[in-house]
This record gives structure tokens, sequence and C-alpha cells, in this order.
């Protein structure tokens, strides 16, 4: 079969890379693939023995030769053979185990990266089989797949909280008019609820206890009836080394996250204060929109219209919005060519 014939049963696809999800569309079926981003490696043979959800379940339960890796930090490559074998899997996975197909690969990246850590994600999907890799940046991928009008002469302001990095940015005509990335989302929530469970119970709790609290408990804003919610959290004793388990309420779940939520409310005042006079007016107008898995945070639209004055909406499907973007961008690559910011080719 010839390399023309073989591409064009290509599957192209568009891939949310993310510290804590990865998601992949694929043109013309849609979101195909949405999976943790760990991968669980034989420490013996150094071959992955696990990706994606099985893997997930395996943090901080694993014997010693097997070790449980989220190859992504703050939204970039931290752990690039395994950040290039668990983008392998996917891949072969979305194709369905055919390994002679060659995809176009699009990839949603934080506006914030370094030429560097951009280079190591081109590299990594090229490693893992992709013929032709182009970047677009994950306020713009999230804009257009929570249905903004990006090409209009409009300002429209997209706030995306991930698992590694916090995206604001102002957007008008296919471009970035200004953006501000914060490598504070939902990790670093997880972090602060870890740190005042060991400051104020005395109990030390794992990475999925923590986040378990934060989506059965978490807010951003006061809400009602919330001193009705209590949860038993179970962990280790600090003093006695014993497991024990200890009772919480919802207010001081949001007041151990107090800290992170008011750096991403910072992010977002700066960049309007930063904001073009007549595109501010468009923003006031509009309103703010959220994306991310962080705008499923309960409250936080309410924080953020308290702080700043300015409307601020969720997403349809604010999880999904970066694949999506990337998706549409996918299929109508002739008119969104200019969101693209990287590009690489291996035939």
């Amino acid at each position: 079969m010839g390399l023309l014939s073989r591409l064009s049963f290509s599957r192209d696809m568009g891939i949310d890379l993310g510290t804590a999800n990865t998601l992949i569309y694929v043109s013309g079926k849609g979101i195909v693939l949405q999976e943790p981003s760990v991968v669980a490696i034989d420490q013996d043979s150094k071959t992955p023995l696990a990706v994606g959800e099985d893997a997930k379940k395996m943090l901080g339960r694993t014997p010693k030769n097997v070790i449980a890796v989220r190859p992504l930090r703050d939204g970039v490559i931290a752990e690039f053979e395994y950040a290039e074998q668990m983008l392998k899997y996917f891949i072969r996975r979305v194709h369905e185990g055919n390994t002679l197909v060659a995809p176009r690969v699009i990839i949603g990246i934080p506006s914030g990266v370094t030429a560097v850590e951009r280079r190591a994600v081109m590299e990594a999907a090229l490693q893992a089989g992709a013929r032709d890799v182009r970047l677009i940046d994950e306020p713009i991928a999230a804009a257009i797949g929570a249905g903004l009008p990006v090409a209009e002469p409009t300002g429209n302001m997209i706030v995306d909280i991930g698992g590694g990095t916090t995206e604001v940015a102002v957007l008008s005509l296919q471009g970035t008019v200004l953006s501000e990335s914060v490598r504070v989302a939902g990790d670093e929530l997880n972090e602060a609820i870890i740190l005042y469970m060991k400051k104020v119970h005395n109990l030390v709790i794992g990475e999925q206890t923590s986040e378990d609290i934060k989506i059965k408990m978490g807010s951003a804003y006061p809400m009602q009836d919330e001193d009705s919610l209590i949860m038993e959290v179970r962990g280790i004793h600090l003093l006695s080394g014993l497991p024990r388990t200890v009772t919480i309420k919802a207010p001081e779940v949001r007041e151990s996250m107090m800290e992170p939520l008011s750096i991403i409310v910072d992010a977002v005042k700066r960049t309007l204060e930063r904001t073009p006079p007549e595109l501010a007016a468009d923003i006031i107008d509009r309103g703010i929109m959220l994306a991310g898995g962080g705008a499923l945070m309960r409250g936080l639209d309410a924080l953020l219209s308290h702080e700043t004055g300015i409307v601020t909406h969720i997403a349809a499907d604010p999880l999904c919005c970066v694949v999506l973007g990337t998706g549409r961008a996918l299929e109508n690559y002739k008119e969104l060519e200019r969101v693209f910011n990287g590009r690489s080719h291996t035939l």
C-alpha cells in the first residue's frame, strides 16, 4: 500500500494532554478516550504494567518493584519517557492496534510553557507515532470548545482550571490578546487539603483521599446548608502512627483551599486590569467563561463574580472544553490555521 493511501485512512486526533487526565478526540467520531494521565511501571523490566484508570488505582498502593507515575506536572512533561509510553498506548488504543496508520495530531498545551517544554510535547507525540504535530494554547482550545466566538473582533475571557495549571486569557480574532498562566490548579487544591488535615487534625492522608474530599465537600464560596455536610476521613494519625478516622465539615474544606483559590482569583484580576478598554467592555457584556475540571468546584463562579463584579458562566462541558476545541480546530483546519503555534513533521 502506498504512503498516501495509508495516510488517507489515518484517524487524525486532537489531544488534551492534561496533568490529571488525557482526552482524545478523533475526527468524525468525537471524544473516544478519557483516562487519567498515570502510568504504572515495572522497575525491573522498565515496561508499563498499566496505563490510565487501571494505573491510577495503583497510586500509593504499589509493591517495591512497581511505581505509579504521573508523567506530567504543572501542565508540562516531567517524565519524558513515561509520557511517551502513555501517549503511545493511548494513540494505539484509539487506532485499535493499527500501527501502520500515522495520524495528524493537535495537542492543547498551557500558554505559559517554554520553547523547550513545547518541543518535549511535540517529540513525545512524534515518538508515539504521529506524522504531523500542531500545538494550540489551552485557553484558545478551551474557548473554541466552550463555543465562544473566537474568530470575531470581540473580547472573550476564558479561565481554564486544570490539574496543574490555571490559564486566564482574553481572546479576539483567533488570537490571544493577553494571557496569564499560573501553576496553581486542582493539584494544589489537593495539596492544600493534605496540609490542612496534617496541621489541624494530625492526620496524614493520600492524594486520592484528598481529591475525594475536594470533589465531595469542596466549595469556593459559602453555600446553603453547608454546615450539615460532614465526611469521615481515614488516614494515619501523626502522633500514634496508627490508622484513625476523623470527621470534617464543608466550611473547613473551603478554609483549607483559600490560599490557592486566592492565587487563581488574583490572576483573573490582573488580567482584567491589563485588558484594553474596548475588550473590557465586551467582557462586561458577555461575562467570564469558566472551563476545565476546576470549573466544577462548587461556588467558584460565585466567587469570581463577587471578586470581579463580572458575571461568570460555567461551560456546558467544562472537563471536555480543551479536547473539543482541539477537535474543532482539526475539523476546521484551514479556517482556524492561525490558532496553532507549533508544528513538526516526520513524513
